[in-house]
């Protein structure tokens, strides 16, 4: 679902939030993970970049919860009764594109927001570079988001 309403979202390292603006009004908050290496731009780094980004794609429309993506394709359903180790990215993803001359490779590390098999673990900086959300949240900010959508991310 498109909204046609021009969101800005900004995400709080510190915080370990996102937030989702309207017309600067605070439309809604969610609890996050960013890296646990911390914040950076170099790549091969794992850290989470700061700056202006746009959404340059959005992965995952009309997928079920839960879903694996590897590659950005899906690759199965996470079986959410059983644990793992690995770092999955389910349900959604929203790939990000830099917009300053600092964090222009943001794209080439193939830096997301998206959904989590380690919902546990949200609200403390243990991701490897992405932004990671319970799945049910990045369902909603996927389709509250467009292609071009503007996010901030600062210390």
């Amino acid at each position: 679902m498109q909204t046609g309403v021009a969101y800005r979202v900004e995400v709080s390292v510190k915080d370990q939030r996102l937030r989702v603006f309207e017309a600067n009004v605070e439309h809604r908050e969610y609890i996050i993970s960013t890296s646990k290496y911390g914040i950076g731009n170099e790549i091969d780094s794992n850290k989470t970049p700061v700056g202006h980004f746009e959404i340059q794609e959005k992965i995952g429309d009309g997928e079920k919860y839960g879903t694996i993506f590897k590659n950005r394709c899906v690759a199965g359903l996470f079986d959410f009764s059983e644990s793992s180790d690995e770092d999955l990215i389910l349900s959604r993803i929203l790939w990000l594109t830099g917009m300053d001359p600092e964090n222009a490779n943001t794209y080439d590390r193939y830096i997301y927001i998206h959904g989590t098999n380690h919902e546990d673990s949200l609200g403390q900086p243990k991701s490897c570079g992405c932004i990671r959300m319970f799945n049910e949240d990045i369902i909603e900010l996927y389709d509250l988001m467009q292609i071009g959508s503007s996010i901030f991310i600062y210390e």
